[in-house]
Formats: structure tokens, sequence, C-alpha cells
């Protein structure tokens, strides 16, 4: 029976971002990839435009076959761009329900692989031992963009969920975000923009999202989460004795249903929505293991109301400095103290423009701060929240750092699926106990 193998995708810590993590893809491909962006996009906007010029579909019609292509779109450009969509679909607050809607299907509803295609890439896992599987149903429980998972049982009767990755995405993501941080460089070139470090964003993007392609490295988080997050989100097993390369095995977690408010009443869906803040407040002030990939396709409830998390293939782990500095704004938002928020955004600044005016960008600050404090999950919205704090950033020459992306990431994905079980539960106050206990120390 296999272990692990050491033969995956290169383990790539945030810690240490590589200064250019896509350039071992050769450029004969880069340009092949981007030759294909090209004739996708060019493909689906004829189609697009054919079905606008019939004139035939009234406009809700025609809105419906716009968003079912835009996903149709994003699954042939590929596994990078599908995990943009599915950040877009938990945006409810920014897109129509619609939208949000039809992009839901791409967190597990992404095309099977065939069949052919699952059953070479599980025998590749295991090139010098048998599957140690007694049985394997072919039918998966879900397909994402870098994985299929399907169940399965052991020799020893265990039942399991198997993850298997798709064969050959490795070389097309990389190529991908090669082409995105080419386009960041030349976005850096803009008059306006010069300030912003969309390279280094791109970077540290790609750094967390390709590290999903290392099961190896999946499967060590999982079982860190486990202990981490004990006694709030249930985390399954993972099962490296029985794993290989490009496949992990884990617990089966059965009776489960979709992150949803569905029949629970109001006090037990307070009582889901303060276990899962509590959770992502302890890997964001305490522990340092964010998981920023928490939307509905890898979060599900039981029916007895236990949240599991079933999936940690993008996780990153904060610098002890982003996560403390972090920790005080938000305890800063929380208690409204703008001139102290001020300061942490100046200390976690990546750059400040000689000459900047300082005292303007306080007062700014200041006044995000003193209108978003103590506001409810209705009310608060992260996105406008964290766009006037980039726009300040940028008018007054404060580079922000990128590694700020990741907690905000992992808040942004969140915080849709909160307002749909209570707007009006108080996500600010419910940090506090948690920011103390950590800054205290």
């Amino acid at each position: 029976m296999s272990v692990l193998s050491t033969r995956s995708e290169p383990a790539l810590d945030p810690r240490e971002p590589d200064p250019e993590p896509t350039a071992t893809v050769g450029r004969a491909y880069v340009a092949a990839r981007l030759a294909t962006w090209i004739a996708t996009v060019a493909a689906h906007g004829a189609r697009t435009g054919a079905e606008a010029v019939t004139g035939r579909l009234r406009r809700p019609a025609r809105r419906q076959v716009t968003v079912r292509g835009l996903t149709r779109l994003l699954i042939r450009l590929g596994p990078t761009f599908v995990k943009g969509g599915q950040l877009l679909s938990t945006r409810q607050d920014l897109l129509p329900p619609a939208w949000c809607t039809v992009l839901g299907r791409l967190h597990d509803r992404v095309g099977p692989m065939p069949r052919r295609v699952a059953e070479a890439a599980l025998r590749g896992g295991y090139p010098d031992d048998a599957p140690p599987f007694a049985e394997f149903d072919w039918d998966g429980v879900a397909s994402g963009s870098i994985a299929g998972v399907y169940r399965a049982r052991l020799r020893d009767g265990r039942q399991v969920a198997v993850k298997v990755r798709r064969p050959a995405i490795s070389r097309r993501m990389r190529a991908d975000f090669r082409l995105l941080r080419a386009g960041a460089r030349l976005g850096q070139s803009v008059p306006g923009l010069r300030r912003v470090p969309m390279a280094r964003m791109v970077d540290h993007l790609a750094l967390a999202v390709l590290r999903q392609l290392d099961f190896a490295a999946e499967a060590r988080a999982l079982e860190e989460l486990r202990r981490n997050l004990d006694g709030l989100i249930q985390v399954p097993r993972p099962i490296p004795e029985a794993s290989g390369d490009g496949v992990l095995v884990m617990e089966f977690v059965d009776g489960l249903d979709r992150f949803a408010p569905a029949d629970f009443t109001r006090e037990q869906r307070r009582e889901i929505v303060v276990r899962v803040l509590h959770g992502v407040y302890r890997m964001l002030f305490v522990d340092g293991l964010v998981h920023c990939d928490m939307h509905p396709g890898n979060l599900y409830l039981t029916r007895a109301g236990t949240v599991v998390l079933l999936d940690a293939g993008f996780v990153v782990r904060l610098d002890p400095k982003i996560k403390r500095l972090f920790a005080e704004f938000f305890l800063n938002l929380s208690t409204g103290r703008g001139e102290a928020g001020a300061d942490v955004v100046l200390a976690s600044a990546e750059h400040v423009a000689p000459g900047a005016d300082l005292a303007a960008f306080r007062e700014g600050v200041v006044d995000l701060i003193k209108v978003s404090h103590r506001q409810t999950a209705g009310q608060f919205r992260l996105a406008p929240f964290a766009a006037r704090l980039f726009d300040l950033q940028r008018r007054y020459g404060v580079a922000a750092a990128p590694d700020f992306v990741f907690p905000l990431l992992s808040l942004l994905v969140l915080e849709g699926m909160i307002n749909d079980f209570d707007v009006d539960v108080d996500f600010q106050a419910e940090a506090i106990p948690t920011l103390l206990t950590v800054l205290r120390r």
C-alpha cells in the first residue's frame, strides 16, 4: 500500500514567496495558452453575440443565457478561472442572486472526468502497488476544477472519500498565472497604478492556489485543522497510508446537507453562525493556518447542525507579524478606535511614498472605521470596506502588503453565507474575546 508520495507538486509556502513562481513554464506553452484564451473568449463572444442578434429571447431569458454562458466560458478557460467564479458566486451583495446561483454550480458541479481518465489517474497514483480499494464507486460524489471526489471502501472495510487530481493541470495553471502576472506588470506601468503591487499580489495568490495541487500538503493541513478547530468545526481525518501521488484518501462523512438555513430555527442558525465565526477567528488570530475557500462546495451541515469542512486545498499560513497586525486592526475596527487602526495600516504597509500626506490618510481611515464600527452582518459589507481602504492607500501612496489579501479573502468568501443565516449577528463583537486573549499574550 502506497503512502503519500513525495513526487507531487512541491509545497508552496506563502511565508517564503518565490519572486516568480510560474517561471518553470516554457514560453512556447505560455504562448499557446494565451492563444487558447483568445480563441476561447472569441468563440464565446461570437456565440453570445449571435444569440443577442436573433432577438428571439426576452430580456430575462437573455440574461440567464448570458450567465450560463459565463460559467461555460470559465470552465473552458480552466481551473484558474473557475476559482475566480467560485469566489464571485458567494457575493450576493455584489451580483444579482441569479448570477450567484448559476456561478455556484462551479463549486462542485464542474463536468466530471471521463471514467477512463479517472481510472488512469487513480492507477498513476500507485505506480508500485494496486490501489488499496475493495470497492470504488465511479459515479463521483463531487467534481471540481482540480479534482474529482469518489466514494470507496478500503480492504479493511472503512468507507472513505477519494480525491483524484485531474491529470495535466499543473502546467496549465502555472501558464495562466504567468500570463496574469504579465498583465499585472503591464497594469503597474499605468501612472495611477504604479504604487499598487499587483504583480506581487498575483504571486501570492499563485502560491496559494497552486498549492492545491499538492495533496500531501493538503493531508497535513486537514490534520492540523482537525486539531485546531476541534469542538467548532468538524474536519475529516486524512488516511495517508492509503493515499497516493495525486490521490488523497480521507474518512467519508455521511448525512451532509448544503450549508444553508434550511429548517433550522433562528436560535439554531445563530448558533451555527457563531460557531463558524469563532472557527474563522481562531484560524486568523490564533493558529495562523487560514482556510481561504470556505464556499458552499466545501462547507456543509449535518442534520444536527454540526458544521463540516471537507476540503483543505486552499490554505495559507500567515506570517506571525501579519497575523498580529491583522488582529490589532480588527480589534480597533470592532472597538471604534480609528487612530489606532490607522497606525496599524501604516505599520503593515509595504511602502509609504516620500512626502505622503499621512495626516489626511489617517483622517480617512478614522472616518472609515467610525462609519463601520459595530455594524451587524446585514449592515456591513467587506468588499466596499476593503475597496475604500485600498482607495485611501492608493490615493496617499501607502502601498498595502499583499499578505493581507488572504485574511480578507477568507472573510469575503464566507460573508455571503453568514448573511443568509443571520443578518443581525454582531460579528465584530464576537471576535473581541479571541482578539483580547491573543493580543494579551
